[in-house]
């Protein structure tokens, strides 16, 4: 069965669908170009304000391809974990819907996304070490952020394998769904209908601020940004709306 990434866009939202069945979407080079290029395209289609990233039923992603990883140099494992930096590297906002088991460089993928929301067969496992393989693409320092020291020790270095409810509760995931790409769907679809720049913008400002050690810090570079959107056509636009809207309402 061929390797892709299926791309389908409803209400603004560029639904990301990996797709290498025979492996369990595990995200050899060619995925992972293809991944990178449908990341890119969506990015570049101004009818996209926001991303979800899914695996083909009943996988998220697999990890690598072992038979690839065997032989790699540093040169080839940067064209593996070309598709999960894109991600991780992309303006609009990005969830992850993981539907099934995110394994390695799955997990990776998972972390890569700005939100993670978990189907009831979801599973989180590192498994870089039981492998005998040194975590790579960058995968310490997300899940660092993500979890904290203790629980990225716990998923790397003691190999603790995490199901949708412990994902949860230790805030690896935002909430677990029934349908996930669904929900997913649901929740990126709030951010495509915000103002596209802005939602960028936005996004940009909070990548930035979390690295800052005062709220003084983050105050100069929202105050910018802010009085630029005020003078924007949408925020005039959105405005008039609302007090219209306010107006007829009698409040």
């Amino acid at each position: 069965m061929a390797t892709d990434v299926r791309t389908k866009t409803t209400d603004g939202v560029a639904v990301l669908t990996l797709s290498n069945p025979e492996r369990r979407n595990a995200l050899n080079i060619e995925l992972s170009r293809k991944l990178a290029d449908a990341v890119r395209a969506a990015t570049a289609d101004d009818a996209v304000g926001a991303i979800v990233v899914t695996g083909e039923d009943p996988a998220f992603c697999a990890g690598g391809d072992l038979s690839e990883l065997a032989t790699a140099d540093p040169e080839t494992l940067h064209t593996v974990y070309a598709g999960f930096i894109a991600v991780a590297e992309c303006p609009l906002p990005t969830i992850a819907a993981v539907n099934g088991a995110a394994v390695g460089a799955g997990l990776n993928l998972a972390l890569a996304c700005d939100l993670r929301l978990a189907g009831p067969r979801a599973r989180f496992e590192s498994r870089f070490l039981q492998l005998g393989l040194h975590p790579g693409g960058g995968y310490t320092w997300m899940v660092q952020r993500v979890l904290g020291p203790q629980g990225a020790a716990a998923l790397t270095l003691f190999g603790e394998v995490v199901d949708a409810a412990e994902a949860e509760r230790i805030g690896l995931v935002h909430r677990v769904a029934d349908d996930v790409v669904g929900a997913a769907v649901e929740l990126a679809a709030r951010a495509a209908a915000a103002p596209r720049d802005l939602v960028r913008t936005t996004k940009s400002t909070l990548r930035l601020t979390s690295a800052m050690a005062t709220q003084a810090e983050a105050v100069e570079v929202e105050v910018r940004a802010q009085a630029e959107s005020v003078r924007s056509p949408e925020f005039r636009d959105r405005l008039a709306k609302l007090q219209a809207s306010i107006s007829r309402s009698g409040r």
